[in-house]
């Protein structure tokens, strides 16, 4: 007898019941699998709950309990198909897209490719017109046959065309991925934003002069223009060309302590969408790139200079009794008073007579160097590539500085005028126009070019204008505006050509604390019935600066309040001459000039 029996093996041993034997393995097989089974679905469950669960916990997170504002993707560089575009968008003060990029497929053929599988070039060429109809049949035959390794046959396909095009499955024709430029405006800022050619690269305006920075940056180009007062600017210039059958016109507005450019607007324009043939005379940027002798509005920079020199005042009075004939010039007035006049006077009625006393008063080297400092004698600093430099007198003698004092022998762009204009009126500091926004409240440096006291002057002068003078028809009730007139004849072959002008008007609102400058520039208007046969700038271009203003103010924020009385003109006695008046001024008589 063993104390210590052996263990008994696994396996089946002699005497076992074998059926017995594999009923049992058979049962523990099952039971195995069935407990395998078991665990494997009870873990998958587990596994789904918890997953569901994160699911709605982020859920509930994300729309009750996350209270923060949603995050703004940057409107940088879109993607589509996986494709970056290459240029930034370019928007308004206010973010309104003004340029932006889309996605497109070119369609180009490889002409081995199409020799290799012996494609029928003459019927893949009518296949391909009858999607492409713009695509000739001879010139497309002709370059699917061609020499060249790579010929486009054509630039941006519609998604349709691409489709239609791809389904034909002419071996050799291939597509290459791109973008192309978009102007969901039109013809609205065409002189502005300007365009890109075919190969998406800028070829004006701010497309060119921003080429780098737009291919370089993920963030849009913010503009100061602001595309609602665009808007209005561009719908009465165009009312004006059509009311007096103009050749064109340009208007602008400048913000006046910050030199940003809200409209501008230069009239034929076009459809960068669809620009027209490189000489198109709508190409041309009128407000930037035109030199003009500016007339009577010219005048506002006489009167600055003389009064800021300290030389003259508001009451002193100059000679317009009869025409000035200096070095054999005949210098008339076209509203002729005939008698002696104040300096509110000859800004009022436009003497040229009255003017051109005040600048030999002040004398050649003031007066050019006066325009020097308001940016009169040298291209105007904008951020475009169409800028047009002043046709300046060389030498400056003193015929010159008579003339320019009522506005010609010096020509310059509109907007030279409009910066020097502001800087009259908002308290005597130059800035330098711009396209490009400013941040909000910033506060953007000038350099003086007028004192405070005289700039208050000019303000007072040109509301009078406006209230008494040929600017009337400008006059917005509620905003004290303030400006003055230019009529200017154009050089022709042999001299002026009386009925062809240049109708101007110069403004800005409200004069108490002027926030904007605006000009309208009409070129060559007809008359009309309306008009009682007359061109000049206080019939055509200030009714047309009057309409933006009523419309741009309170657009802009601006609350009409009740206009301040008009200021007197002095008393005068009964020769004509003021009471207040001397006949001399600076030390020697400007009564008379032989």
């Amino acid at each position: 007898m063993k104390l210590f029996p052996s263990r008994r093996r696994p396996g089946f041993h002699a005497g076992d019941d074998l059926q017995a034997g594999i009923a049992v393995r058979l049962d523990g097989v099952r039971s195995e699998a069935l407990e395998t089974g078991r665990s494997r679905l009870i873990a998958t469950a587990l596994a789904f709950v918890v997953v569901f669960g994160v699911i709605a916990v982020r859920l509930v997170d994300v729309s009750v309990l996350d209270q923060q504002p949603a995050r703004q993707s940057g409107p940088a560089k879109a993607r589509a198909d996986g494709i970056e575009m290459e240029r930034a968008d370019i928007t308004d003060r206010n973010g309104v897209l003004l340029a932006s990029s889309l996605p497109t497929v070119s369609l180009f053929a490889r002409p081995d490719d199409i020799r290799a599988a012996r494609v029928d070039v003459e019927q893949a060429a009518v296949r391909l017109t009858e999607i492409l109809p713009e695509l000739d049949v001879a010139e497309t035959a002709a370059a699917l046959s061609s020499s060249r390794q790579f010929v486009y046959l054509r630039r941006n396909l519609t998604p349709r065309q691409h489709q239609d095009v791809n389904a034909l499955g002419i071996p050799g024709l291939q597509f290459e991925k791109g973008e192309s430029r978009v102007y969901p405006h039109g013809s609205l800022l065409a002189h502005v934003v300007g365009m890109t050619d075919i190969d998406n690269s800028g070829i004006a305006g701010i497309e060119k002069r921003f080429e780098s920075t737009l291919h370089e940056s993920r963030e849009p180009l913010m503009l100061s223009i602001d595309i609602r007062v665009q808007t209005i600017v561009r719908d009465e210039l165009a009312r004006a060309v059509t009311e007096f059958r103009a050749i064109g016109a340009t208007g602008m507005v400048m913000d006046a302590r910050t030199g940003e450019l809200l409209a501008m607007v230069s009239l034929p324009d076009f459809d960068p969408n669809d620009p027209p043939p490189g000489t198109d005379p709508a190409l041309f940027n009128r407000a930037t790139k035109g030199a003009y002798e500016m007339g009577s509005t010219f005048k506002l920079f006489n009167t600055a200079v003389a009064l800021d020199s300290g030389r003259i005042g508001m009451t002193s009075s100059f000679d317009a009794t009869k025409p000035l004939v200096f070095a054999g010039h005949v210098i008339h007035d076209d509203h002729a008073q005939n008698r002696w006049m104040s300096v509110p006077e000859i800004l009022i009625h436009s003497s040229n007579i009255g003017s051109a006393r005040m600048a030999l008063d002040v004398g050649t080297e003031a007066q050019r160097a006066f325009m020097a400092r308001i940016g009169m004698l040298a291209p105007p600093a904008i951020e475009l590539p169409e800028v047009g430099a002043p046709l300046v007198p060389n030498p400056w003698r003193e015929i010159n500085t008579i003339t320019i004092a009522f506005g010609h022998g010096l020509s310059v762009t509109p907007l030279q005028l409009l910066a020097g204009t502001a800087a009259l009126v908002n308290g005597g500091e130059y800035r330098n126009p711009t396209l490009l926004a400013h941040v909000p409240d910033e506060q953007i440096p000038g350099v003086r070019v007028i004192k405070p006291k005289t700039s208050a002057q000019i303000r007072e002068l040109m509301r009078m204008v406006v209230t008494e003078g040929t600017g009337k028809k400008a006059d917005v009730p509620g905003y004290e505006v303030g400006g003055k007139t230019g009529t200017a004849e154009k050089v022709g072959h042999g001299g002026y050509r009386r009925k062809a002008v240049l109708s101007s008007f110069i403004a800005a609102f409200p004069m108490d604390d002027p926030r904007y400058v605006v000009l309208v520039m009409v070129d060559e208007p007809q008359a009309t019935r309306e008009t009682f046969g007359f061109i000049a700038a206080g019939w055509t271009a200030a009714p047309a600066a009057g309409r933006v203003i009523a419309q741009i103010a309170p657009l802009l924020g601006l609350m009409p309040k009740p206009p301040a009385p008009p200021q007197p003109v002095a008393e005068r006695n009964r020769d004509g001459r003021p009471a207040t008046a001397t006949s001399q001024t600076g030390g020697h008589d400007v009564a008379a000039v032989d």
